[in-house]
């Protein structure tokens, strides 16, 4: 019974990081009803009173139906977890019906293909009319070196304790990174011949090489920023690499105003349509 107990909170604290990660994301209008349909199929209100072994083995299994459909829509596993109470509460404070307690989380996880660990503390003080409650401390642990774009992002939701912040920007940063891989491997697999991904299938950055103009090269470097506010967008760059004797021979300065020419492309026909225009444009110089 003590054994199902434990893994029932363990199941309840998941589900409610993951439901408050989920309300942090955009959900079109038309889903909204059929999510809220599934979250009351799934999870009904508890019935008040004393449960039986049989009722907590029932709630588990709706638990665990809950988290898993949970999983889906964030894309966000957590894997392992674990909970401490300290009770802080002062003489002082007793005398005033005044109760402190500190809650402190360790847990770890994914969100695809990056892996996270979180410690965190949350302060809960409760007197006789309200209970409030505060994250006091948080500290995010992943490799750096990985993932170079999440570092700033990671030190300022560390900054301001804010949790919720870190899964929904890593929710949207995951979406833009594995967009970024689909859209290279698409077009290294269509133009072998012509685009190279100097750091691999994971690159940032894509070459479009010039076959009939040796040493004439446009380098697409493709970011995922993310704002003070946590929201995540892409940047895309176009660098060129000329020889300097065609530099000379560019009197109209096509190469100097390239890169501000590529972004209004970017505006007008979005991502894909873009890089596959400069690629088309390339290749037919070739021919």
């Amino acid at each position: 019974m003590d054994a199902q107990r434990a893994e029932l909170c363990a199941l309840e604290a998941e589900v409610a990081v993951l439901r408050r990660a989920c309300d942090e994301l955009p959900v079109p209008w038309s889903e909204t009803s059929r999510i809220q349909k599934l979250f009351q199929e799934i999870h009904p209100s508890d019935s008040a009173g004393g449960e039986s072994s049989e009722d907590l083995r029932s709630r588990v299994g709706r638990l665990e139906s809950e988290l898993a459909f949970l999983n889906t829509v964030t894309g966000i596993s957590i894997r392992n977890y674990s909970k401490q109470t300290e009770d802080l509460t002062s003489t002082e404070v007793t005398e005033k019906n005044i109760k402190k307690v500190v809650q402190k989380y360790r847990l770890s996880g994914n969100c695809h293909m990056v892996t996270f660990q979180l410690e965190f503390q949350i302060l809960e003080i409760q007197d006789n009319e309200s209970l409030s409650s505060v994250i006091t401390d948080l500290n995010i642990i992943m490799e750096p070196t990985e993932y170079p774009e999440l570092s700033e992002f990671i030190c300022r939701a560390e900054e301001r304790r804010d949790l919720f912040l870190f899964f929904r920007s890593l929710h949207f940063f995951v979406e833009w990174y594995e967009y970024r891989e689909r859209t290279f491997k698409h077009f290294k697999e269509k133009y072998p011949d012509t685009v190279q991904l100097p750091e691999g299938a994971c690159s940032r950055c894509m070459s479009i090489c010039s076959a009939s103009r040796p040493g004439f090269e446009l380098v697409i470097v493709w970011r995922i920023q993310i704002d003070e506010e946590g929201k995540v967008s892409p940047k895309l760059d176009l660098l060129t690499q000329v020889p300097q004797r065609a530099l000379k021979l560019d009197k109209s300065r096509v190469v100097e105003t390239a890169p501000l020419s590529f972004r209004s492309l970017l505006r007008v026909l979005g991502i894909e349509a873009a890089l596959e225009s400069l690629i088309r444009l390339l290749r037919a110089e070739n021919h």
